[in-house]
């Protein structure tokens, strides 16, 4: 996985709580990525194994809303993203990778 600074944000949005599901417009507001970022990102996260995605069973007019897909880590994502975030750290003199304040929700690992 190649890591890049939306692909740490959401990386740290979703370990944050890696057990909770997670939607897109849920990880747009924690990490402040666009959709067209976020998205392929999430795409590219789940084609490495390292996210798993379900929509919800919801009925859309009862909802008044569209169903949701919810994104949550796989165990090897939870991992493998905890040892990415902690080496992209590392590289990163003053603790924080990246390039300023790091994103909201983002754990103490």
């Amino acid at each position: 996985m190649r890591m890049t600074i939306p692909v740490a944000k959401v990386l740290a949005a979703l370990l944050a709580d890696p057990a909770a599901p997670r939607y897109g417009l849920d990880l747009m507001k924690l990490t402040g990525l666009p959709s067209g970022t976020l998205y392929p990102v999430l795409h590219r996260l789940q084609a490495a194994g390292w996210l798993a995605a379900d929509w919800e069973e919801v009925d859309p007019v009862a909802a008044g809303r569209p169903a949701r897909r919810y994104y949550l880590l796989t165990p090897e994502g939870v991992r493998a993203a905890r040892q990415a975030l902690a080496e992209l750290r590392a590289l990163a003199p003053d603790g924080r990778a990246w390039g300023g304040a790091e994103p909201t929700g983002a754990p103490a690992w």
